[in-house]
């Protein structure tokens, strides 16, 4: 996949560059994310390191994950972290996107309008179908952004996640390209409702 930029009225996300490694490494530091996300605990500077010169381009030439970091304008600070990760291919393949934001702009909208847009591109430019958002149970600010971006909690899964080595249950929920007024490359027939 070739890396791309996506911008919004506020925000400009684009792929993580190794001039990110020090505002990666310092926003991993918060207890939250650390908690939260499948980062590595304690988080490192060779963690950060790793993200920004391997894992990130390795995930963009590859295709499996594509990581935005998401900035308050072209130079602003990184206020947030958006990654659209893909498992299978053609016809088979899901579409699940992860996200963390920095403690300090929390609260203002960034990650929902983030999320909105790697959203659209995910649906536009990927193909995706259906956009799969999981978090563990308990994670209220991560449901939170789900929900306001138009994402369904569709319910929970035992064991739906793994974090460091312990099988978590999580939440599940899904945005379709309808939910956003946008066509979907498949039709979509849903159930009946009252059927099983």
């Amino acid at each position: 996949m070739e890396p791309t930029t996506l911008s919004t009225d506020r925000l400009v996300l684009r792929p993580f560059v190794p001039a990110d490694e020090a505002e990666v490494y310092a926003a991993a530091q918060d207890a939250d994310i650390q908690r939260w996300t499948v980062v590595p605990s304690p988080y490192e500077r060779a963690d950060a390191h790793a993200f920004v010169n391997e894992i990130v381009p390795n995930g963009w030439r590859d295709g499996p994950a594509m990581s935005f970091a998401v900035r308050l304008g072209a130079e602003g600070p990184l206020v947030a972290a958006v990654g659209v990760h893909v498992r299978g291919t053609g016809d088979f393949a899901s579409h699940e996107i992860g996200y963390w934001a920095v403690k300090e702009h929390r609260g203002r909208g960034y990650m929902t309008e983030a999320v909105l847009a790697v959203a659209r591109w995910a649906f536009t430019e990927l193909g995706a179908t259906r956009l799969e958002w999981r978090a563990e149970v308990g994670n209220a600010g991560s449901r939170a952004v789900a929900e306001k971006a138009g994402f369904r909690v569709e319910g929970v899964l035992r064991a739906g996640i793994e974090q460091r080595g312990t099988s978590r249950d999580c939440w599940v929920g899904a945005l379709l390209p309808s939910d956003l007024g946008l066509p979907s490359r498949l039709p979509y027939l849903p159930a009946v409702s009252g059927t099983s």
